[in-house]
């Protein structure tokens, strides 16, 4: 994730990471991405099961009951085993995390452990019960997931009445004092909508805002002629870029980051070098620890059935199950040929990429997103086709 708050409008410098040592033991939840040990933040998919029936789903949940859960013991071994490893975090998802019945029980048996715990949710479900129940069970961070403002959020969703449901829901979290923010997953039908939803940030004092690109994974493979173009993209970012300054400007400290495309970093950091150079270089600094994509490495997932996969969106390639062996005994398992390769994978990108192997952004990037490699050039290893820096921007014909 490149964090737009942080690093265009200077909320966080590279001294601060360096404070606690780039440790992430030691590093509060906003400097988790500028760890130099990497220890995986892990993405819990505690149910698959989901009330709602959105377009680009990788979990491709339906409101059904699923028989291969893990169990609540199987859970708490999971817990216990990424708490011995060192993971600072568990993101509790879904299908609707909501609707695992044990759901409150895992979380408080995470915070006890020293793990910080966060959910993402489509909030529909949060009425002020339940808001007042996930207060007391020590969530660090509520993210409720938006795809746009009024129907183009409940065309994506597929459930009529499920913006209003959210935004109640996000009322409700925030009456008890939780901290929560908005997920948005951007593409050529939703993406005007994003003035609008900087407007609702403003109006609701909303602290926080994740913009994902799309990735061709789940139902999200049908959705590849949705994505916005390079041209698209580039102006979504400075329009992003310029509403945060503006809310910035306001002494609005609202976070603001962009997930799922590290070319961002570069070009943030490009926009910076002609309008403040000083900044621009500490910034540099910032995505050099970075290090860009971490799929397989810094973040990592966990299915609904044990499953474990480099990330969430590698739901076609199991690298082990926790019913059999340790999570922590999977991730540092380099048997795996996929495993090895996105722990080292420069050179195997740079053998079969053209752009990549080009790319003078490459450290800060690391290639980009693998998956979505693989879904449009059946390689795994060949160019990011979401990567909308110029020829001359990633430095091509310099070599």
């Amino acid at each position: 994730m490149i964090g737009i708050s942080k690093l265009y409008c200077g909320t966080v410098e590279s001294s601060d990471a360096l404070r606690y040592g780039c440790l992430s033991s030691k590093l509060p939840s906003h400097l988790l991405q500028f760890s130099k040990d990497k220890k995986p933040v892990v993405v819990w998919n505690v149910t698959r099961r989901c009330n709602l029936k959105c377009a680009h789903c990788y979990a491709q949940s339906q409101d059904i009951d699923y028989s291969d859960e893990l169990t609540t013991n199987e859970g708490k071994e999971l817990i216990d085993d990424l708490a011995e490893f060192g993971s600072p975090v568990i993101l509790f998802s879904g299908g609707e995390p909501l609707m695992r019945h044990d759901l409150f029980e895992l979380v408080r048996y995470a915070r006890s452990k020293g793990i910080r715990a966060v959910i993402s949710t489509n909030g529909t479900l949060i009425d002020s019960d339940m808001a007042t129940t996930l207060k007391g069970i020590g969530l660090s961070y509520v993210g409720i997931s938006l795809d746009g403002v009024k129907d183009t959020n409940d065309r994506f969703r597929g459930v009529r009445g499920a913006f209003n449901a959210a935004l109640e829901g996000l009322q409700n979290c925030q009456k008890e004092g939780i901290k929560v923010g908005l997920r948005f997953t951007m593409n050529k039908e939703n993406v005007a909508d994003i003035p609008a939803l900087f407007d609702l940030i403003d109006e609701m004092d909303i602290p926080r805002i994740c913009f994902y690109h799309l990735v061709y994974s789940g139902r999200g493979s049908g959705l590849m002629d949705k994505d916005l173009s390079p041209e698209e993209t580039r102006k979504t970012l400075d329009l992003i870029m310029d509403r945060t300054k503006q809310l910035h400007d306001k002494g609005k400290q609202v976070e603001v980051l962009t997930v799922d495309n590290h070319c961002d970093g570069p070009y943030v950091y490009l926009r910076l070098l002609e309008e403040d150079p000083e900044r621009a270089e500490d910034v540099y600094q910032l995505l050099s620890m970075n290090k860009g994509n971490s799929s397989g490495i810094g973040i990592g997932c966990v299915s609904w059935d044990g499953s474990v996969h480099p990330d969430q969106f590698w739901r076609h390639y199991t690298l082990g199950n926790v019913k059999e062996r340790k999570f922590s005994d999977i991730w540092t398992d380099t048997s795996d040929d996929l495993m090895a390769g996105l722990k080292n994978r420069k050179p195997l990108i740079i053998s079969n990429a053209d752009r990549c192997a080009s790319c003078k952004w490459f450290d800060i990037c690391n290639g980009n997103f693998r998956v979505r490699a693989e879904a449009v050039h059946n390689n795994v290893w060949a160019d990011d086709p979401a990567c909308y820096l110029t020829e001359e921007e990633i430095g091509y014909y310099e070599g």
